[in-house]
């Protein structure tokens, strides 16, 4: 046992047969099996033998690189999880590089995006070979960041367009999907972001924020945010944080809350003199009985002060129904605005998408029969339509006084002429892509590069 040679818990490997030049591994005796970061992973067949193609992306810190791989698979395992979920994995047996030594190993392929470490090194590989002592690193070979970046030169791709990131929740949406499809046809980088994977780092010198795992996301040109109404707080002040490392984003902090804010999104409409339907605000319900009446009494529509997609708007048909809602959403400290209903509109409204101060798109839509909300999520149908140079005006003006670059500005026809419902900062792409036919997703990407100067 004593000539066994001391490794660190951190320690460079290569696999020369895979095309991997250099890969940091964690050392791990706890577990059995060594693992290594893979993706697009599919079975082939080789005469009568089940072979593996998969692409690892070996630096922590760049995950635009991707090395295409091929092992032979040897056995399929169920494996734990540190958070104790049982998945399957595939095992591939390569030989392995660590120092002066090369031994085969046997590894499962895991996607290892959100972990520290692209691969880790389990008791199997390090038995009678290795002590490990934990309180070192890099026994075997140290790579530095000049030998690194020799290594990976080839693999480095020249920048010719932007580097975008899409800060949302669900990469699986239609409008995300759509929106990462746009900029990579147009030449661009883009990365999906998690918001609430995301951390930051605040400081007067090297203020940071980093990505679960430690990456730290410092080479950003652009951010598109697409922040669900839950995670407000949380990803305007990401938001924040990128603008303050020089970074555009396409909808600023300060317009999303604003948004957001239905109250205060209403006053600073009527402050600038754009027309929206009689609405309400009280906090006693002994006031009650006349908030009703000023807008003009039953039928009328009671809305939270953060509803979307015509979720926590309700519509009250008469006075002693409208009290009721009232003074139960008032029992429970939740803001509601109260607003008049407008009747003629038919269940009808319009969604106009403004880009950069443009309306590239409209459709209209049409409530289902029975239901006063024309919202697509609440089963509404969207067709095309024509818009008036007054309706054009309003949406232009409506998302210029929130400041919002890409904004879903909800307009509705009444017998006063076109009043504003309401402005999404986040609105969806899927309901008028297929309505209008226009690529919208393209547009968010093209008035991107205007803002940033830059040309293909």
């Amino acid at each position: 046992m004593t000539d066994l040679k001391i490794i660190g818990s951190e320690e460079w490997c290569v696999f020369e047969n895979l095309g991997i030049p250099a890969i940091k591994a964690r050392v791990d005796s706890g577990a059995k099996t060594s693992s290594i970061q893979a993706t697009n992973i599919k079975i082939i067949m080789k005469g009568t033998q089940e072979w593996v193609k998969f692409e690892v992306s070996p630096l922590q810190e760049n995950r635009s690189i991707a090395i295409p791989c091929q092992a032979r698979l040897v056995d399929r395992r169920m494996v734990k999880s540190s958070s104790g979920i049982s998945e399957e994995r595939l095992v591939v047996r390569t030989p392995v590089t660590i120092g002066e030594d090369t031994f085969e190993i046997e590894v499962t392929l895991a996607n290892r995006d959100t972990m520290e470490f692209r691969m880790l090194l389990g008791r199997e590989a390090i038995n009678e070979r290795y002590i490990v002592n934990s309180a070192l690193n890099y026994q075997m070979q140290d790579f530095d960041d000049n030998l690194v970046n020799k290594l990976y030169a080839p693999y480095f791709k020249e920048k010719t367009g932007l580097k975008i990131a899409l800060l949302a929740s669900n990469p699986n949406l239609y409008s995300n999907k759509r929106i990462i499809e746009a900029a990579e046809a147009r030449g661009h980088e883009i990365v999906f972001l998690n918001v609430e994977h995301a951390y930051m780092k605040l400081d007067a010198h090297s203020p940071e924020i980093r990505y679960r795992g430690g990456n730290i996301l410092n080479a950003f040109d652009a951010v598109i945010p697409r922040i669900k109404p839950s995670v407000t707080f949380y990803g305007c002040a990401l938001i924040r944080q990128f603008d303050n490392l020089g970074v555009y984003c396409q909808n600023t902090a300060e317009a999303i809350t604003q948004s957001r804010d239905k109250l205060f999104a209403s006053q600073l409409f009527s402050k600038n003199d754009i027309h929206i339907p009689i609405t309400g605000f009280a906090k006693s319900p002994m006031d009650t009985k006349d908030l009703i009446k000023m807008v003009n009494g039953a039928p009328l529509i009671i809305k939270l002060l953060e509803s979307t997609q015509g979720k926590g708007v309700v519509l009250a048909e008469t006075n002693k129904a409208a009290e009721s809602v009232i003074n139960a959403f008032k029992s429970v400290n939740t803001n509601i605005l109260v607003q008049e209903f407008i009747k003629e509109a038919n269940g009808q409204d319009i969604r106009c998408f403004v880009v950069n101060g443009k309306v590239v798109a409209s459709m209209q839509r049409q409530a289902e029969k029975g239901e006063f909300r024309a919202n697509i999520h609440q089963g509404g149908k969207a067709s095309i339509i024509r818009i008036t140079s007054e309706e054009r005006k309003l949406a232009q003006k409506a998302a210029k006084v929130l400041n919002l670059a890409v904004a879903g500005v909800d307009i509705i026809r009444s017998n006063k002429g076109p009043l504003l419902l309401e402005v999404n900062s986040s609105p969806g792409l899927e309901g008028i892509e297929n309505a209008t036919g226009k690529d919208i997703a393209n547009e968010m990407i093209v008035a991107i590069e205007k803002k940033l100067r830059f040309s293909l």
